[in-house]
């Protein structure tokens, strides 16, 4: 057996998110085929390995983004006997499989110790507003149109606060399920290059709705309804009441993942040319 390491593209609009899902009392859309669950990143990918190795594939990825949400280098991997058919071969097969919106970037061979979840050392997400007045008609499931004036530069001077470690229970949604709410933020940046205003986040690990809170906490102090230096406030009552609201996913990519094994993958698949 050979372990895969995958790098992956997707366009989360039209999924419910990385993580397999069946069929629960609340979905409302198309039934799915026997045996298959709602429409999700992991399962479309992993149907499309198996079609192309001929048997079936425990798929592990490193990030569960939510529904809505997009990424430009998720990090799988998988394993198989199959090791015979070339690398690119491999690719090109499964990515001819998979629909539109879904790219395997690149698979290379590894170690049987390398693990998706386990050696991941950092991710950095990456959220898109469209700050200008009329929003995007042919992308705008791909950003978070605002359209009231921001100030840019007290969004900056917020942003610094989040770096370093710290406990970040009042940007988590409850229900969060982890014992742990530390977590170390090794940058946190605002940039704006009109009508594109970008905020990278880049971490040892994230809570869930994390980003999409802080986003929408610094987007507050922006309108300027919270001053900036009330970051460490918000960051020290550990209450989710305490910070402002969530984001929505649509703006959200999940830009890279850093492993122990290899350095970012360079990104080339920005919306609409964005360097972030």
């Amino acid at each position: 057996m050979q372990r895969y390491k995958l790098t992956i593209a997707y366009r989360g609009t039209r999924y419910h998110g990385w993580q397999t899902q069946g069929v629960n009392p609340t979905w409302k859309g198309e039934a799915p085929p026997a045996g298959h669950g709602i429409p999700t990143i992991q399962e479309k990918l992993r149907r499309a390995i198996e079609d192309v190795v001929r048997h079936e594939v425990p798929l592990v990825g490193s990030s569960r983004t939510d529904a809505g949400v997009h990424a430009k280098g998720q990090i799988a991997h998988f394993d198989t006997d199959k090791s015979q058919i070339p690398i690119e071969a491999l690719r090109q097969s499964v990515n001819a499989r998979l629909p539109g919106d879904i790219l395997v970037r690149s698979i290379e061979p590894v170690a049987g110790s390398f693990d998706a979840i386990r050696s991941t050392i950092s991710k950095r997400y990456q959220y898109v507003i469209w700050h200008a007045p009329d929003r995007p008609p042919f992308f705008n499931d791909l950003v978070w149109h605002r359209w009231f004036k921001l100030d840019v530069a007290a969004m900056q001077s917020a942003a610094a606060h989040f770096i370093g470690e710290h406990d970040f229970a009042s940007f988590a949604k409850p229900g969060h399920g982890r014992d742990n709410t530390i977590r170390t933020v090794h940058d946190c940046s605002v940039s704006c290059r009109a009508p594109r205003l970008v905020i990278g986040i880049e971490g040892s690990g994230f809570l869930w709705h994390m980003v999409r809170i802080i986003v929408g906490t610094l987007l507050e102090v922006g309108l300027k309804r919270c001053a900036p230096e009330s970051m460490a406030e918000i960051i020290a009552a550990k209450n989710r009441t305490a910070a402002g609201p969530t984001a929505p996913p649509q703006g959200l990519y999940l830009q890279w993942i850093r492993t122990e094994d290899a350095a970012p993958v360079l990104e080339s698949l920005n919306p609409q040319g964005s360097s972030g």
